[in-house]
Parts: C-alpha cells; sequence; structure tokens
C-alpha cells in the first residue's frame, strides 16, 4: 500500500512538472526558413557552436568554434609613453584638454597597428571568425512542402526543423553534445523512404587541406599571425552514419544515399588548447559514431539540464501566445508587454542558455564569450569579436552569479588573471609605475596596451575587472579563492594609487588621462574633447576597488600594510556622486556641456550599477540624482545600453520602468528584407540582441535586468521582488542566487510575496520583504 501511495505521488509530481512545460515551454519557433543569419537558431557547448537555418532543400549551417583566432602574441606597449604623461597631465590641471588629447593621441596610445581600428583579421591584434559553413544539399522529392517548423527548445538545447513533402514526415534534429564536443545533426524520414543529399564544407580562406575521406570530410587549415606568417592551426571533420549507406565524390562534395536515418557528426579544435587538434577532433567524433545515438542525446541532455535546471520562472501569461511564431510574439511585445509576460520568461532563459552553451568552465584554457559569444558568419568579424572592457565583456558575465551559473565566470577571471601578467608591462610602459593595468580591449593573446585613439582607447579597465573578481567572492564565499585573487586585487591598487594626481580645484586623488567611456564634452572655448582628470566612472571604481582590497585583507588576516594605507586614502578619494547644479550625476569633475546628451554610455552610473553606492534606501539624494540622470539619457540607445537601462531601474526599484525598457530592448530589429544593415537597435527574430549589428551583451544583460528585477542582495540584506512591475503581479521563480551562496525561491500572488525558502548557511537572514525589514531563519 505504501508503495502504490509513493508512486501515486511520483506520477502526480511528474504529471505537474510536465502540465508545467506544456503551458510554458522555453521554445522558440518558426513557421518559415531563415533567409539571413540573424534569424537562425544558436546552438553551442562552449567549445563548438552551429546554427542551422531550416532550408528544406539547401541548408546551411554556419560551424563556430570559440578559439578561432587570428593574430598572436605581441608587445605593443610603447615603452617611451611613461616620459610623456606628466606633461599631459599639467596641460589637463591647466584646463587645455584638447591639447592634452593631442599629445595622447600622439605618445599615449599603442605602439602597433592596435586593434586595426576593428579589422583585426590581418594584424597581429587578430580577430575572432567563423570556421565555416556546413551546406546540406537534399535531394527531395517534387511536391510542396506543407506544415513546416523550425524550433530551438531552450530546455533540450536542441534544434528542429520538420515538414511534410508528399504526405511524408521529414524531421531533422541539431544538437551541440555538452558530454562530448561533437555537434550532431540527426536526419529522419520514413524508414522505407530513401535519402539523398550532398554534404560539402565551405571557408572563404586558410584552408590548407580539404580532404574527402570515405566517410566525411577533413578540414585542415591554419589562420595568418598578422606578422606575415602562420599561427593557430584549425582542424574540422565532418562524418556520416546510417542504413544501407551509398557514398560517392564528386569535387569537393559527398554524395549520399541512405534508407531510412543518417546522422551528421561535426567537430572543430585549434592549436590554442596547446594539442595537436587533428587526434583531439577524431576521437571526439570516433567516439559519437560509435556509440548508441539515444545515449549520445541522453547524456547531452543530462549534462545540460543539470546546469540550465537551476532557475524555474514562471510569470503566468496567456499560454495561447505559444501558439504564435516567436519574431511575431517579438512585435506583439513591443507594441505590449502586458500580453504576454511568458516572452520576458523565454528571452530571461534565452540569456542563461547563451552563457551555458557558450563558454566551457569545465575545459583548461577555455575562453569566454566574446562580443557575439562563439556565434559569428564572418571572417572579420564585428569589432573583431573580442573582448570590449569598457563595458561589454564585463556586461557578458553580470547576470551568471544571480542566475545560478557562477561557473561561467570562471572563464572570465581566469581570462583576467592572464591579461593582469601582461598588465604589468603595460603600466611600466605608460606610467613607470607597479602593479598592472589593461585597458579597453582584449583578445586571447593577452592584449592590454591602449587603443588607437583616445576618444575611446585611453579608459582603464583593470579596476573594473576587478570588480568580477570580488563579486564572485561576494556570492560564493570562496576563501581559498580569494586567497588566489587577492594578490591580483592589490596589483590593481598599487597602480591606481601610484599614477593618481591630485585635482588643483578639489584637492581629491585623480586618474589621469582617462576618458569616460566614448564619450566626449566641449570646452569652454567651443573645441570637442574626451580625455580628462578623474571622470566620474574612474572615482566610482578606484574607491570600490580600495574598499574591496581592504575588505578582503580584513576577510583573510593578512595585515596587509599596504591595505591599511589604502583605509587613509579613501577620504581623499572623490565621492561616488557629485551632483551637478542640474541635479545630475555628473559625469566629469568640471560641469561640462554634453556633446550628445543621450550618449549609449551612461558610465557615470556605474555606481548604481554594476557597484552599490547608489540606492534609494541607503543614499535617496543620489538615487534622485541617478533618475534625471537617465531622464536625460533618454530610454533608446544601442542594444547593451537599453540592457544596461534595465538594471539601473531595477536597482532604483521602478519595475514599471525596467519593464519599459525591457520592451525596446525587444524592438523588432527586422524587416521583409533579406539584409539587416541600416536596421536600429533592438532584437533580431532568433532573439539575439542588435546593437546593432548582432552584440551578445544586450542578451546577457537583459537576462541580468529580469533578475535584478526579481532579487538584489547589493545593500547587505536580501531584497525581494524591489522591482515587480505591475504585469507581473503573480509568478514563482526558484534558484536565484544571492551574495553571501544563498539560493532563493519565491512565489507571489498580487505583487506581494506568498512563499519563500532559502537555502543556504544555517542562521538569521536580514530581508526586505513586501515593503519591510525582516529576519529569516536559514535551517
Amino acid at each position: 500500500m505504501a508503495n502504490k501511495f509513493l508512486m501515486f505521488i511520483v506520477v502526480c509530481i511528474c504529471h505537474t512538472t510536465l502540465l508545467f512545460a506544456q503551458q510554458n515551454p522555453l521554445v522558440l519557433w518558426y513557421n518559415k526558413p531563415a533567409k539571413v543569419w540573424e534569424e537562425t537558431l544558436p546552438l553551442g557547448n562552449g567549445l563548438i557552436g552551429m546554427m542551422p537555418d531550416g532550408n528544406p532543400s539547401q541548408e546551411k549551417i554556419v560551424l563556430n568554434e570559440i578559439s578561432m583566432w587570428s593574430g598572436s602574441p605581441e608587445d605593443p606597449n610603447n615603452y617611451e609613453a611613461y616620459k610623456n604623461v606628466e606633461a599631459i597631465q599639467a596641460l589637463l590641471k591647466a584646463g587645455k584638454n584638447d591639447e592634452a588629447e593631442k599629445l595622447v593621441n600622439e605618445t599615449f596610445v599603442t605602439k602597433g597597428k592596435g586593434s586595426g581600428f576593428g579589422n583585426g583579421a590581418k594584424v597581429p591584434y587578430g580577430c575572432y571568425q567563423l570556421f565555416g559553413d556546413l551546406l546540406l544539399d537534399y535531394k527531395l522529392p517534387a511536391g510542396t512542402i506543407q506544415d513546416y517548423k523550425r524550433s530551438l527548445d531552450l530546455a533540450t538545447a536542441s534544434a528542429q526543423t520538420s515538414f511534410k513533402i508528399n504526405g511524408q514526415q521529414v524531421q531533422r534534429r541539431y544538437y551541440t553534445s555538452f558530454d562530448n564536443n561533437v555537434g550532431v545533426i540527426q536526419l529522419s524520414q520514413h524508414k522505407d523512404e530513401v535519402q539523398q543529399l550532398g554534404i560539402s564544407f565551405q571557408r572563404q580562406e586558410n584552408i590548407d587541406r580539404y580532404t574527402l575521406l570515405d566517410d566525411g570530410i577533413l578540414i585542415e587549415g591554419s589562420l595568418p599571425d598578422g606578422k606575415g606568417g602562420k599561427n593557430l592551426k584549425f582542424v574540422g571533420l565532418i562524418q556520416v552514419k546510417g542504413k544501407n549507406l551509398q557514398i560517392s565524390k564528386k569535387d569537393k562534395t559527398l554524395e549520399l544515399s541512405a534508407k531510412g536515418g543518417l546522422t551528421v557528426y561535426f567537430s572543430a579544435s585549434t592549436s590554442y588548447y596547446g594539442k595537436d587538434p587533428l587526434p583531439v577532433v577524431k576521437a571526439a567524433v570516433a567516439a559519437a559514431k560509435t556509440a548508441d545515438e539515444q545515449k549520445i542525446y541522453k547524456n547531452h541532455l543530462a549534462a545540460y539540464q543539470k546546469i540550465f535546471n537551476r532557475v524555474n520562472l514562471n510569470l503566468f501569461g496567456n499560454t495561447a501566445n505559444n501558439a504564435i511564431p516567436t519574431n511575431e510574439r517579438i512585435a506583439n511585445f513591443y507594441k505590449n508587454p502586458v500580453q504576454d509576460p511568458d516572452l520576458a520568461t523565454i528571452y530571461y532563459q534565452y540569456g542563461r542558455y547563451l552563457n551555458i552553451s557558450s563558454a566551457a568552465p569545465k575545459n583548461t584554457n577555455s575562453l569566454p564569450p566574446n562580443l557575439q559569444g562563439l556565434w559569428a558568419n564572418q571572417i572579420n568579424t564585428p569589432w573583431n569579436g573580442d573582448y570590449h572592457l569598457n563595458i561589454n565583456a564585463q556586461m557578458n558575465h553580470w547576470g551568471v552569479e544571480v542566475n545560478n551559473l557562477s561557473e561561467y565566470h570562471k572563464p572570465f577571471i581566469e581570462m583576467i588573471k592572464r591579461i593582469a601578467k601582461t598588465g604589468e608591462q603595460t603600466a611600466k610602459a605608460y606610467y613607470n609605475a607597479p602593479g598592472w593595468v589593461v585597458y579597453m580591449m582584449t583578445n586571447i593573446w593577452g592584449y592590454s596596451a591602449p587603443g588607437e585613439q583616445a576618444s575611446w582607447g585611453a579608459s582603464t579597465a583593470s579596476g573594473w575587472l576587478c570588480n568580477h573578481l570580488w563579486e564572485h567572492y561576494l556570492f560564493t564565499e570562496d576563501k581559498d579563492y580569494l586567497k588566489e585573487i587577492y594578490p591580483i586585487l592589490k596589483g590593481a591598487a598599487e597602480f591606481y594609487d601610484h599614477t593618481l594626481v591630485q585635482d588643483p580645484k578639489t584637492g581629491w586623488w585623480v586618474t589621469s588621462p582617462s576618458v569616460s567611456p566614448e564619450n566626449a564634452f566641449r570646452m569652454a572655448n567651443g573645441k570637442v574633447a574626451a580625455v580628462v582628470m578623474g571622470p566620474t566612472i574612474d572615482n566610482q571604481i578606484v574607491r570600490e576597488l580600495y574598499q574591496a582590497v581592504i575588505k578582503a585583507d580584513s576577510i583573510l588576516a593578512t595585515n596587509d600594510s599596504f591595505a591599511g594605507a589604502l583605509k587613509a586614502k579613501l577620504k581623499d578619494i572623490p565621492p561616488p556622486v557629485v551632483v551637478s547644479p542640474s541635479g545630475r550625476v555628473m559625469e566629469w569633475l568640471e560641469d561640462y556641456q554634453e556633446v550628445e546628451p543621450k550618449h549609449r554610455h551612461v558610465s557615470h552610473l556605474y555606481g548604481l550599477y554594476p557597484a552599490a553606492f547608489i540606492s534609494p534606501q541607503t543614499t535617496p539624494e543620489w538615487a534622485d540624482a541617478a533618475r534625471k540622470t537617465l531622464a536625460v539619457r533618454g530610454d533608446e540607445g544601442t542594444g547593451w545600453s537599453r540592457a544596461w537601462k534595465i538594471l539601473f531601474w531595477a536597482r532604483l526599484q521602478d519595475g514599471d520602468h525596467a519593464l519599459e525598457i525591457l520592451r525596446q530592448l525587444l524592438k523588432p530589429a527586422f524587416t521583409n528584407e533579406t539584409t539587416y544593415q541600416g536596421v536600429g537597435a533592438g532584437t533580431y527574430p532568433n532573439l539575439f540582441c542588435a546593437h546593432p549589428p548582432f552584440q551578445i551583451d544586450g542578451n546577457f544583460g537583459g537576462a541580468a535586468g529580469i533578475a535584478e528585477m526579481l532579487i538584489q542582495s547589493h545593500n547587505g540584506y536580501i531584497h525581494l521582488l524591489p522591482a515587480l512591475p505591475k504585469a507581473w503581479s503573480k509568478g514563482e521563480v526558484k534558484g536565484l542566487k544571492t551574495r553571501g551562496n544563498y539560493t532563493v525561491d519565491i512565489k507571489w500572488e498580487n505583487g506581494k510575496v506568498s512563499a519563500l525558502q532559502i537555502k543556504g548557511k544555517k542562521g538569521k537572514l536580514r530581508l526586505f520583504e513586501n515593503g519591510n525589514y525582516k529576519d529569516y531563519e536559514v535551517r
């Protein structure tokens, strides 16, 4: 009897889980094939990626590998630069910013060609590149395509294309295995039907050998080092398996015939990892090809869902919206987000999916997601597909901790460790200073020098990167990790401590030279300049860094005299916020006239997010100044800029305004044309964020923003539903993380918390719930 009762409970639980999945499917789907890349569906396991277009007869699948970089290590530092820094600083103290900027452009930029102004494929800096295109030419029988559908299921990390022709069902499933580094394309037809297709691979350049095997295609190549030679080697292997398989070779194409199902396997790797990539990819494909296909998929699901299923969000929207293609849902959401809160759920989980799919933290030397994650369809990806360090690479990781993906911070943290080493040389070259510094961009080769031009390339990023080192500790409270990163925090602080100069007007110690990322101002003489002393973002970052070093020293009980000295110096650092006569947060030490009042960067609100200096609870006057700043900046901007504004408004605890920015982030960035050139910011049909063009940081920032609307923990307590929009009056979320390494489940009705569970270390917690502070006992 007891066993029967237990079985009844298990059945009920399974039914409830299934019903939830049916009511709220995390699926992107479309009733037409993709016409352009921005409509294709991204698959990835952090190492390789595939993007199928779902064309019934001639399908293109864009292939990617995360380390596919041209270029090579270089020393781009100008070791004469430090000789000019005092002259630059003197000009800035004298208010001659335009002359200082001229001198920076002449002496304080990269020695070499830098990023090639975003065209780095042939220079040492290099660029991230697509691996190539897999072309599948299906020999379909004559007939009309009916019941067409292609989809991406976020819950299974797999895509499908299905249709009928002459009444016969055709099914294709695609996934990149999280258990083995192989992409799988399963082609299914009726068991009695003969399936015929041609398979080929194409890449515009740098293929050394293209070999047709008896059952596949082997691609071997090498990318230019930017110095006249070759550097990184790459290998790709495509192999096929099927029943009654017949294969012939024609030019560069394999012609295949099989009765029933047919499977195509793909793997790729490069020499970046310190190994010959050829045996690596051969072993991966051989393991997949000899294994049972159901087991491969089962292992893939188990590895992926163990991570993805940590968080569940339900906003209880109208299930009728699930019958609407995703591109139409995006357009409808932009018109009225209240009618489809479940699209916000899909967008949120899509951001988590992209995080999981574009990094592989368990792999040695794994790389963090770049400007496009790991998905690219060009040889020279926009902006080199690199790591922009004046917000973009950081935004890629803003949501990993709260969204219960803490280990997906690690590839970025490891990259920070590496560039801290090369950054020591940059600190010597440009300031003759101790410690380390890196500027606004880097690559997989450890580039740390300034860019080619002061207006965008002169902002230091080392302090901002330390925010990520510190936040990972705050969420995990891993003291062994803190010991490991303490020297890096200290090294960044040593650089700033050595290089700060005293502002003659205020007496504050500030950075010099620097910029407020990519923004400019008009001087009293009418000229436009960007280079200054002590932009607000720097003042906030330096203060945050010093405080982190001091706190880390205390936690580790190292009694470091340097940390002690920083305590005294904090009083001479500018306050996080100076309010201008207009009531806004000042962006620079001077209340300059803004050249572009609606500029996409809102760097002077770094203290609101990601830092914790501005809060309606603790600093209401500064919070009011932040609101006025955002009112002037406006709600629009590039895709990632809108994502940042969701986070700003969430921190200001205005959920309705945060939802309004989410609506604008999902503005359809597509038309009926077959090109996206000139289309504005928003979201593409496949939910990729449009800068434009595509940049993945907006997706990650948007997902982080939704989490920040539901939970916050930066003020020393856990704030439940801090920015809940009225349209999300009922919902539940399970598995969000907070600082202190707590896992939180919340249910709410009528905008109020109705059920709560917190897991973590035992003891009392301080909460802010339903408008009141209260204590919560973790048992």
